[in-house]
């Protein structure tokens, strides 16, 4: 199989390179999968470079999230489980190695592809979309009237907010950097935008509310919980979900309970260890959401990229914040099959 393989770190996404190699072996438990797309996420450029916290033992394969088809199931499943895929059938998930055009990875890491997603569109769905519908509906409790801050809203973890509040009756607020993300905001159903570039940002924010009150919900993948205090309503709820911006804060705690606010934080990778039973939960919230065309794919369209060869330009434009959504990476099959 064609891979990208790390034998040493990086300077930059630039410097991979493609590699060719005997298909993976899967365990017992795994399945195998013909990779048709693979997403691009912001901890591929962290893990390359070595700098993610959790970094794989040389040699591996880089790469964490696709899409594609069924080509052999589990050998020894479980009497009590049998396999719940069958070959040929189109999935989406998440393993080590996707940035490849062959995967193995367990039953867990793997969700059907939608009704109405091909496989492009479905490559980018399996991180950002249980991000953000856990943040907004199981810690902030959205609901309808709702005035929400999207932060970064043009971002992967963004659109897919943007849609999962519209969904919920929510009125949304999207500020982003430049005045193409924003509108890009809007063409995914956001009522507002701002840019938060402007000094005084969260005074433009608190205006747009019902009697200048503030938003019911900040969602703050960027690292602007302090700024948005200036924003939030009583009883705001302020949920954080990363830090792209490049700095973790610290906050002065009296902010918080002069608006009696509500600060937390999400975080999806842990609910595996953590609160496994919420995971169905979100899934089958968001399939929901899939089969009533209330949410769709968030995928960068002003470009396309074509092959693996095509992931280090693709890295460094995610990098670079030349891009929004989610940068998915068409992946043909050496056998010219095509199932996209």
């Amino acid at each position: 199989m064609k891979a990208i393989q790390i034998k040493e770190y990086v300077k930059g996404p630039l410097d991979l390179q493609i590699t060719q190699f005997p298909s993976p072996e899967p365990s017992p438990e795994q399945y195998t999968v013909a990779v048709h797309a693979s997403s691009t996420n912001f901890f591929d450029l962290l893990q390359i470079s070595g700098k993610y916290q959790h970094q794989p033992p040389f040699p591996w394969i880089a790469g964490h999230e696709f899409a594609g088809v069924i080509t052999a199931t589990p050998t020894a499943p479980s009497k009590s489980h049998p396999p719940k895929y069958n070959v040929g059938d189109k999935v989406f998930g998440a393993a080590q190695g996707t940035y490849a055009t062959t995967v193995v990875t367990s039953e867990a890491s793997l969700r059907p592809v939608p009704t109405g997603f091909d496989l492009v569109s479905a490559a980018g769905l399996f991180s950002t979309m249980p991000t953000s519908y856990a943040a907004l509906v199981t810690r902030a409790k959205i609901k309808a009237g709702d005035w929400v801050l999207i932060h970064a809203a043009a971002g992967g973890v963004g659109l897919a907010a943007v849609q999962i509040a519209k969904a919920f009756g929510a009125t949304v607020i999207a500020t982003a950097g430049t005045q193409q993300k924003l509108d890009v905001a809007k063409s995914f159903g956001a009522d507002y935008g701002v840019n938060y570039r402007e000094e005084k940002w969260f005074d433009s924010v608190r205006v747009l509310t019902p009697k200048g009150r503030g938003v019911d919900i900040v969602y703050d993948p960027v690292g602007l919980i302090d700024k948005s205090m200036k924003c939030i309503a009583w009883n705001g709820r302020l949920v954080v979900i990363g830090f792209v911006g490049g700095e973790i804060e610290s906050i002065r705690t009296n902010k918080i309970l002069l608006k009696n606010i509500s600060v937390m934080g999400l975080h999806w990778g842990a609910y595996s260890k953590n609160e496994p039973e919420e995971i169905e939960n979100v899934w089958n919230g968001l399939f929901e959401l899939f089969e009533a065309k209330k949410v769709r794919g968030t995928n960068y369209t002003d470009r396309e990229y074509v092959g693996l060869e095509s992931v280090p330009e693709a890295l460094h434009a995610l990098g670079a914040r030349e891009t929004w959504g989610k940068v998915v990476i068409k992946v043909p099959q050496q056998d010219g099959a095509s199932k996209l």
